[in-house]
């Protein structure tokens, strides 16, 4: 079986919220601060990582 790698999202604000949409049942709807030294977050229950455009490509892969 594979598993298929979290999702990234591309954003233009530094507070975004998560729910798990897309495919599988989701999640309870969290809010996310993007740390301004760093320019991401992951979601806690998905994994997936919200990138902030101003460091679009230059986060490390965690």
């Amino acid at each position: 079986m594979t598993i298929e790698p979290p999702e990234t999202e591309v954003v233009n604000v530094w507070r975004v919220s998560c729910d798990g949409s897309g495919p599988g049942l989701g999640h309870p709807r969290v809010w996310l601060a993007l740390p301004r030294d760093t320019g991401w977050v992951e979601c806690g229950y998905c994994d997936k990582k919200f990138v902030h455009v101003d460091f679009a490509g230059k986060e490390e892969d965690a």
